[in-house]
């Protein structure tokens, strides 16, 4: 088997995520997303090469990483990781403009 055990892993978490954090994301442009989501392929396969089925820890570790970074940020500017609740600071907070 080659790559094809990262791909699917890849496949798994590109669902799995959009199914549960995509509300997290409405504002954030569509380049930016594709581009995340070329690094993360492009660092997998480029570890695959080097090190073989090892490479699967790659995108496990990245989003352990943003999952770490994700709580910190929420927690210090007093968001719930979770749900981002209040919305509207949630928003402020990422820069986006809030519309009723």
């Amino acid at each position: 088997m080659g790559f094809e055990l990262e791909l699917a892993l890849l496949l798994a978490i590109a669902i799995a995520g959009h199914a549960v954090f995509a509300v997290f994301e409405v504002e954030t442009p569509a380049w930016r997303k594709i581009a995340k989501w070329g690094v993360v392929t492009l660092g997998t396969w480029l570890v695959y090469r080097a090190a073989g089925h090892v490479a699967v820890a790659v995108p496990l570790g990245l989003g352990l990483l943003g999952l770490t970074i994700h709580c910190w940020w929420c927690s210090r500017h007093g968001i719930p990781p979770i749900h981002a609740l209040p919305r509207r600071r949630y928003y402020e907070l990422r820069g986006w403009a809030w519309r009723e």
